[in-house]
Order: C-alpha cells, then structure tokens, then sequence
C-alpha cells in the first residue's frame, strides 16, 4: 500500500530556496520565508510551470478561478513573489516578464522528494508505483525530450515522441509504465536519474533529445538504471522529418531489445497505438495535451481548438477524437459552458468516433466510460472502463475513473482498490486531487469518517483541485463532527463560484444509493451549501 507521506513527499529547489509542496512552505537557505496564501499560490504555479510562459489568463483562471481582475492586481502579485524571492523588476531573476504575453519562472529548478533537509527521503521499499523488489517485473519512467534547434511547426515532437512510447509500451503486459502525468513533472536540464526512482519507483528511466536542423531529424535515446544511475543502452536515429513515425517505430523495438525481453516484432507493432499519417495533426494533437491537464477554462478552450484542428487535418486520429470528448466532459461536468447538455453529447459523440477509428484503444474506451458515467448509466459506464484498464492494465486514469463510478455506485471498498491502484501508478498524475477525493467518499461509505475528512482534506488542498472537490472536503470534515473546518472548505467554495448549489453538486455526483444522497446533502447543508 502506497504511503501517506509518499504521495506528497515533494519540493522543488532553485538557487538556495526550497519549495515544499508537503509543509506549504518556502524556505531560503533553511529558514522560513514569509508568503501570504495568494501569493505561495501563484509561486507554486510559475515553479511547476518552469518550463513554460504563463500567461495573465491562466494566472487569472487558476489564482482567482476566472474572477475579473485587474493588470495592476497582478502586477501587484508578482511584485509580491519577486519580492519573496529577493528579485524585482529590474534584475528578473526569476520571474521573467514577457510584455503582452505573460511570465516564465526562469530559475533552474530541481524537482526532488521531500525527506528531512539534507538527508534522502524515507521510502519503504513496495511503497513505489515501480514495486521496489528486485523481483517484481521492470518498470520504466519516459521523460519528455530535451528539444535541439528550433523548428516552431514541430516544437511538440520533443513531447509528443516520448508520450507515443509511453501509449505503446503501456500496452506490453509485462512492463510497468509510470503514467505520462507523472513522468513528464521532470522536465528541464537538471534532471536527475536518482530522483526519478525516489519519486516514482522506476527501476529505469528513458531520457532523450530530439534535433531538428532544416529536414534534418535525430533522435537519441538513452536507456539508464536508476538505482545505479548507469547507462544501459543508448542510440541515435537520424532521418528525415517525415520519417517521425517510422524512427518512433524504431525507438520502441530497439528499446524491448535493450532490456533483453524476448518480445515478436509482429506483437510488439500490434501492441503500438494508431498514429496519424499527417505530422502537422500529430504535433497538433499533443499540444492539447499540454492545456488539457491544466483543468481550467481557458485551457480546456484552448486544448478543444487544437483537438478540432487535429481531427480537420487527419479525420482518422482515433486519439484526437477521444481527446475532444475529454475536452467535452470536462465542459459539461463543471458548467464551464453556456450549453451543458451538448456538451454532454458531444463528449459521447466523440468518444464514439474514437472507437469506431480504433477500437482497441485505452483513452477511447475510457472516454466512453466517462460519458455515461456523466449521463448516470452507471453500469454503461463501469463496462467500458474496465474495457480500458483490461486493455492497458498500467492505465492509471482508466482505474481513477473507475473507482469514481465505484463511489457513485455506492461501492466504498471496491472503489477504494481502484483509486489506489491509480495512486500506486501515476503518484504525481494531474488528477491526483481527484484520486484523494474520490478515496475521501469511499471511505465515508465505509463509515471511516476520520479517513474520509483526511484524504478529503489532501484533495482539495492539491494542485488542480477544483471547487467541487473543496464541497467534498466540507462534507467530509461535516461528517467528521468537525464544523470549523467544514466552514473553511465551504466558504471557500463559495469564494470560487458563487453559483455552487446542491443540484450542481448531485448533477456532478449522482448517487444510486438514496440513503448516500441524503447523507451527503445533509452533510452540504450544514458546511453552508
């Protein structure tokens, strides 16, 4: 079973700060740093997205939850940081200003695991998504390429080359593959090959780079031991840039032979997804990615534009599909559009199409769950999630989704073993808030209201949490007799949206179990709702 002080054990370091995701705490050569709330937020959203601008709308989206603000408000905020950091506006020693676009956290940041200051962290061995015993089968992490030269029309293959390894591989029932939500958090130059097993129990780790000159395109790829940091195998693949496909191809045979697993070619090409013919669909394709795991507004727009824009150009990409209906659900299940019930339709639509296109594909049989799952047919939707966990059993979001039909059902022990199993695979996934919370309601089916308020609580303090997971924590904590913190998580429900009710709650939520919905309203309406 996956430790407490696992799942979070994270910080990141740059220069002598420590950002200590666990304790909420900054820290400059060892001692604290004072940070108002809004402030560590905003910290905590340029640190993670180092490797990227970040733009007004998204600070807007993500710090005030899309409340209108103004130029000065934020400037006011970043300010704040710089200030907390010992920069200002002059030097931008860590937060860049790019006018009329946004901010680039530009420090050299380490992501590592949070033990004792100065000491390695403290894992038990098994406590890792990986397993951690020498005689379990080999796991592997796939981090997102390093990016060589610059070529703006197919910048995402440096992303996208690594993901389609990691969707190919997944698929190989004797390897365990670390989910792409937790493998791509190490990104940036400083990567180091210990942390990677320390953070994710991965016995090895996939790293490359990806060089675009002109036509010109190679590939390298470097297989290494985490426990020994020793380089196992590595190589090159040159080729033109319309080979993209037949070098991924390539990559994954060479890489099966490298770990010494006797696997037939013919299974092994079997085993890999559908790709797209076009390249421009392709990269396209996983530039949406990039905003689909955000879990906002303006993002979630952005990733549907460039989904559409994908399935334009190449209207046999199985996975452009499936990702629209993701998009779709994502809509509809917070109201983040004028016209719920199309998107509703759309998100089944789509999730169809993908299927139709391929219907051997996790994502698409786990979108379709997903779309009935967002209508309430519950036993429509347990059926094709577990389609897509049987297909892909290391599909860590397929056993997230299934655990949270499990808690609609009112199932608390078997949705307890589904979300567990998605925390022991992807412990840094982009939905681990919704991994906690779901694991808050399952154990208030169990009756273990202290375990419920606990897991709860850690949803929604998580990245990414959004107000409906803050009502879970309220509730939870209700049920838990304790009301002063049932009141923290409601008031801050209704800071984010000041349209939040019941019907929106049970319309997200739509218990089977009468008695579970009582118990659940009765719960809401004492934090406040």
């Amino acid at each position: 079973m996956l430790s407490f002080s696992y799942v979070w054990a994270v910080k990141y370091l740059f220069d002598d700060f420590e950002l200590d995701t666990t304790r909420a705490e900054l820290r400059w050569a060892g001692r604290d740093v004072a940070i108002e709330p809004k402030t560590y937020a905003l910290l905590c959203l340029l640190v993670g997205s180092h490797d990227r601008l970040v733009t007004k709308d998204e600070i807007i989206e993500t710090i005030w939850d899309g409340r209108v603000v103004s130029d000065s408000v934020i400037s006011t905020a970043i300010k704040l940081v710089r200030r907390a950091l010992g920069d200002d506006g002059d030097i931008q020693a860590f937060v860049k200003t790019i006018r009329g676009r946004g901010f680039r956290f530009v420090g050299t940041v380490k992501l590592v695991s949070a033990g004792q200051a100065g000491q390695p962290p403290q894992v038990q061995r098994g406590d890792k998504p990986g397993g951690g015993e020498e005689g379990s089968k080999p796991s592997i992490a796939i981090l997102p390429f390093k990016l060589v030269g610059y070529a703006e029309k197919y910048s995402a293959i440096a992303d996208a080359v690594p993901s389609e390894l990691i969707s190919s591989l997944s698929r190989l029932r004797w390897l365990t593959v670390v989910a792409r939500g937790s493998s791509f958090r190490f990104r940036g130059p400083q990567t180091e090959i210990s942390s990677v097993h320390d953070l994710l129990g991965a016995k090895y780790c996939l790293s490359g780079s990806v060089e675009i000159f002109g036509s010109n395109l190679t590939v390298s790829v470097e297989l290494s031991d985490t426990r020994t940091e020793a380089v196992v195998w590595s190589e090159r693949f040159p080729a033109k840039i319309d080979d993209i496909h037949d070098v991924r191809a390539q990559i994954v045979a060479s890489t099966t032979s490298a770990m010494e697993l006797h696997i037939p070619l013919q299974e092994a090409t079997k085993a890999r997804l559908l790709a797209p013919d076009s390249l421009d669909a392709w990269s396209i394709y996983h530039l949406g990615l990039q905003h689909m795991f955000r879990f906002n507004r303006v993002d979630s727009n952005i990733a549907a534009a460039h989904f559409e824009r994908a399935t334009e150009l190449d209207p046999y990409f199985a996975r452009a599909f499936a990702a629209r209906s993701f998009t779709s659900f994502q809509k509809a299940f917070l109201k983040n559009s004028s016209d719920v019930e199309r998107d509703k339709r759309q998100a089944r639509q789509f999730a169809e199409k993908s299927l139709e296109l391929d219907p051997v594909d996790p994502f698409g049989n786990f979108t379709l769950g997903r779309s009935f799952w967002l209508a309430g047919d519950l036993d429509a939707a347990i059926e094709w999630l577990e389609r897509a966990v049987t297909l892909s059993p290391n599909f860590a979001q397929g056993h997230y989704a299934r655990g949270w039909t499990d808690v609609i059902a009112g199932r608390g022990s078997a949705a307890l073993k589904n979300l567990g199993k998605a925390i022991e695979l992807s412990p840094l996934d982009p939905f681990l808030y919704g991994m906690q919370s779901a694991r808050g309601m399952a154990y208030v089916h169990e009756g273990d209201f202290a375990s419920a308020a606990f897991w709860a609580d850690k949803g929604a303090r998580a990245p990414g949490a959004h107000f409906l997971i803050a009502a879970i924590a309220a509730a939870a904590h209700s049920m838990n007799g304790d009301q002063d913190r049932a009141k923290y998580w409601m008031d801050n429900v209704h800071d984010r949206r000041d349209d939040a009710s019941l019907e929106h709650f049970f319309t997200a939520f739509p218990f089977q179990n009468t008695q579970l919905r009582e118990d659940w309203e009765r719960a809401l309406v004492k934090s406040g709702l």
